[in-house]
């Protein structure tokens, strides 16, 4: 009997820990960098955000230290550099750090609202992978697996 609840626990804790793996992750805007005015323009975060797999649960962090601020806005606000009439989020953010949930696949649009930062590139766009990318499923697919696996063994000792 005690060889039957360890193959089981077995089973569970190899299926817990494929499940790890799939947590939502934080992500801090321009890693090192930060929230500023990029020394590049708007590059900066172009290629930040291009190179990150952003999932629904995740988490977006604004650091910054001196006259920033970050805003959510419309795709227009994001290209005209405007947060006036195409302010999303209620209100202008200006207490560092700022976390963003993502809670859906549509892409977010994020800007500095202090004059010329914009502009001058401190803005960042964020696209959403869709909610079966190939990571979690195959993630979940492993795990499922793994607690079928278990199941199997803990019915054929008792059969």
């Amino acid at each position: 009997m005690a060889n039957t609840k360890s193959l089981v626990l077995f089973g569970w804790l190899a299926a817990a820990a494929v499940l790890s793996g799939c947590t939502a992750d934080t992500y801090t805007v321009g890693d090192d960098l930060g929230w500023t005015r990029p020394p590049l323009g708007e590059v900066a975060y172009q290629t930040w955000a291009r190179v990150k797999d952003f999932d629904v649960g995740d988490t977006i962090t604004f650091s910054w230290s001196g006259t920033h601020n970050v805003a959510q806005v419309t795709k227009d606000g994001y290209d005209n550099c405007n947060a006036t009439s195409n302010l999303l989020i209620g209100q202008v953010q200006t207490v560092s750090p700022y976390n963003f949930l993502i809670n859906s696949t549509d892409p977010y649009y994020f800007i500095c609202t202090v004059p010329d930062h914009c502009a001058n590139g401190q803005k960042v766009t964020v696209q959403v992978r869709s909610w079966n990318a190939a990571a979690p499923s195959a993630a979940f697919s492993s795990a499922f697996f793994a607690i079928a696996a278990s199941t199997f063994i803990f019915a054929s000792l008792f059969y």
